[in-house]
């Protein structure tokens, strides 16, 4: 390992089934690899898309990939992707999300559908609220979404709820350049 490794470290990658391009897909397995070689090990929904990419990339890295899903609903949803090392099954949403977030030392959250929104509003909330945590933002589909977000006024900084846990990423040194700073510039600084 190099000197961004970070070991026993936990990123939870927030992703859709569906990739909105092959860039985006090539990113979350490029981000993938860069947690695996700084260390850490990945949560992830466990299924396919953007979540299997990145788990692609971690699995090529030698990380522990542990898959997180609802306990009444992994039949409905498929098996999880070849990648996946460990399960979670937990009771509710509301459990899975505070596992997720309890656990994360990082949050990558890229494009994806109503779930993958929902990941990262309670991650962004949770960075305010209850104990920061780096949410960084990947790939142009969530650079789009936070635009939109910071534009209408849905997101917005004040002396109570300062958004320096917010980072971007639009290419893969990007993101490892958000890595390699996490051991010098805290979580809520600029």
């Amino acid at each position: 390992m190099n000197g961004l490794h970070r070991a026993n470290r936990t990123a939870v990658f927030f992703g859709g089934v569906r990739p909105a391009s092959p860039e985006e897909e090539k990113l979350a397995e490029e981000i993938g690899h860069a947690l695996a070689e700084a260390g850490y090990r990945l949560l992830h929904g466990g299924y396919n898309g953007l979540m299997e990419a990145a788990a692609r990339g971690a699995s090529s890295a030698g990380a522990p990939i542990t898959a997180v899903t609802l306990a009444d609903k992994h039949d409905e949803w498929g098996a999880f992707n070849p990648y996946a090392t460990a399960s979670v099954h937990l009771p509710d949403l509301g459990a899975r999300l505070n596992h997720y977030l309890d656990h994360a030392d990082l949050v990558v959250a890229m494009g994806g559908g109503i779930g993958t929104l929902h990941e990262l509003t309670a991650a962004a909330y949770y960075a305010t609220t209850i104990r920061p945590v780096l949410v960084v933002l990947a790939g142009a589909m969530a650079l789009r979404l936070l635009d939109f977000l910071r534009e209408e006024k849905w997101l917005y900084e004040t002396p109570t709820r300062p958004l320096g846990f917010l980072r971007t990423a639009e290419s893969a040194d990007a993101f490892r350049a958000h890595l390699s700073a996490l051991h010098t510039t805290p979580i809520g600084g600029a």
